[in-house]
């Protein structure tokens, strides 16, 4: 008795759910709050099996490649990237967050004080971190995930599997969106800037009217407990700094999948 095993048909099945296996995996390698490494590798691939289950069904088109043919890893390699770019442009919200936390941190004097951050598996200062839960609470409340998983499924409308993949004017748009993280963090951490630059000035006068002063004994503690002040009298404009940030990284998303 012999077993006939349909390798054709073996192939094609395994083509309609390899391709979108690898974008999506892609994607939840640097996805926020996913991708972080405190996040096990078995759970995220459970995480991609069922979102390949769910997503690879109602995928409008597939090349007629071979999954196991130079085409068809080149095929792989194209989808990873795209997942990764998805990614990687939504992860660069989070990097602003931390970042100013880290200006306001290094501008009060905190800038010894580190914490193990378990996403990226460094040391980053407290208030990076703290800023950094702060940007996950916000980014979860808005349903930012669920936006995050709706287009990686529309983005194989848009992007089609073996289509052109990252064209120029997509990595151009993501290079530019490197760019605004910096803005928007300036943006953040601006009025604690300021308000401490303030405090820094006016010791500065101080030494020079008085230099028998220790400014160093007087001004170190004003100046930390002037930045936590600022800081919660400011974490209403700061929270909607944050939502407009992570509001504008989903459109940037959406405009580049168009």
């Amino acid at each position: 008795m012999t077993i006939d095993i349909p390798i054709v048909e073996l192939s094609k099945m395994l083509a309609t759910y390899a391709w979108p296996f690898a974008r999506i995996g892609g994607f939840l390698m640097v996805m926020p709050l996913i991708g972080g490494s405190f996040v096990p590798a078995k759970f995220r691939l459970l995480l991609a099996v069922v979102l390949t289950v769910v997503i690879a069904p109602v995928v409008p088109t597939m090349p007629n490649l071979d999954v196991l043919s130079v085409a068809g890893l080149v095929t792989m390699i194209q989808e990873i990237a795209i997942g990764v770019a998805m990614g990687f442009l939504v992860q660069l919200v989070f990097d602003g967050v931390v970042l100013s936390g880290q200006v306001i941190g290094m501008s009060m004097g905190l800038g010894f004080a580190v914490f193990l951050d378990r996403a990226r598996g460094v040391n980053i200062p407290v208030l990076g971190q703290l800023f950094l839960l702060l940007g996950m609470l916000v980014f979860l409340s808005l349903d930012g995930h669920l936006a995050l998983v709706q287009m990686l499924a529309e983005s194989f409308h848009t992007l089609p599997v073996a289509g052109s993949g990252l064209t120029e004017s997509m990595l151009a748009g993501l290079l530019t969106w490197t760019g605004q993280m910096f803005v928007y963090a300036m943006k953040i951490a601006l009025p604690a800037i300021t308000a401490i630059l303030i405090v820094n000035l006016s010791f500065g006068i101080m030494s020079r009217a008085a230099p028998t002063l220790n400014l160093f004994a007087v001004g170190f503690p004003v100046a930390m407990l002037l930045g936590f002040a600022v800081i919660f009298l400011s974490m209403g404009v700061l929270v909607e700094n944050v939502s407009i940030f992570i509001d504008r990284a989903l459109a940037t998303l959406s405009q580049l999948l168009e």
